[in-house]
């Protein structure tokens, strides 16, 4: 058995492309969809993530304004920045890029944000709202990885579903939102004990550790649905993910590769929450 490709790239043009039409829509009532994006410091994977996001903005004709600050930025100056984005009824919403320099609370940056404009899903407010069922913004990766099980038109319900990665940017949130589809979810992460057992039962594997080979072929059912969030480099340098790629797609039923998997369904669906932001300021 080799595993079908879930291909990222293509599910996150179509998406872009959707965007753009409600962006035109909007446009036409005299309305510029706004996404503020605020850079602290010269993170390197930070400067390419906010490079792409703001060129998936401008394909769809969102407005994307980058706000580059040096490191030493107080927390006192960032939070009173994002007070301002909060309070200018241009933007419709705002992203900090993340991680922050050490001196900063993060926590308390993006609890800053409105929660009407956290278009990256990371607002308690926005926690909430997903564990209730009530309309909110989705933290952006979970929703693409839901997506991309849509596109296969998998069922999740009494399905088992093992997440790797207890992270509250991604792992939590994942679980809410299989959960919500019916599935059985169990949270795991890189030093469960008895890991191998679990993903042996799984009918679908999340694995988001941010640590390579997390998850070997052994360790997988045959048929098997693999979503690899992980962003890592091998060896040589170049870009891989948690699941040791060429070994699991002898097995697996579906895959998702990276690069190409879900980092660009993670961008497309931003642009999604700030499409969504700004309609909901029309009414």
């Amino acid at each position: 058995m080799t595993a079908q490709i879930i291909d990222g790239n293509a599910l996150a043009k179509n998406i872009r492309e959707e965007v753009a039409g409600r962006t035109a829509a909007l446009q036409a009532k005299g309305i510029q969809p706004h996404l503020a994006i605020v850079l602290v410091g010269e993170d390197p994977a930070s400067q390419v993530y906010v490079r792409h996001k703001v060129a998936d903005s401008e394909q769809t004709g969102l407005k994307a304004t980058l706000e580059r600050h040096p490191a030493t930025l107080s927390e006192a100056d960032l939070l009173a920045r994002i007070t301002a984005l909060n309070a200018d009824p241009s933007v419709h919403g705002v992203l900090v890029q993340l991680p922050l320099p050490r001196h900063m609370d993060s926590h308390r940056v993006i609890e800053t944000i409105s929660p009407a404009k956290d278009v990256d899903g990371f607002h308690v407010a926005s926690a909430g709202a997903l564990l209730v069922g009530q309309p909110g913004f989705w933290p952006c990766t979970p929703h693409g990885c839901l997506k991309m099980l849509d596109s296969i038109g998998y069922d999740l319900e009494g399905k088992h579903a093992v997440v790797i990665g207890r992270s509250n940017i991604v792992g939590k949130p994942m679980a809410l939102m299989l959960l919500g589809r019916d599935a059985t979810v169990t949270i795991t992460h890189s030093r469960t004990r008895d890991l191998k057992a679990l993903t042996l039962q799984a009918d679908v594997v999340v694995a988001a550790v941010g640590k390579r080979n997390v998850l070997t072929a052994d360790m997988v059912k045959p048929g098997a649905v693999v979503i690899d969030v992980g962003m890592n480099r091998n060896d040589e340098g170049k870009l891989c993910g948690d699941v040791d790629f060429a070994g699991v797609k002898e097995v697996a039923g579906w895959i998702t590769p990276v690069p190409g998997g879900v980092g660009p369904m993670t961008r497309a669906m931003l642009l999604v929450n700030t499409i969504t932001a700004a309609e909901r300021t029309a009414g």
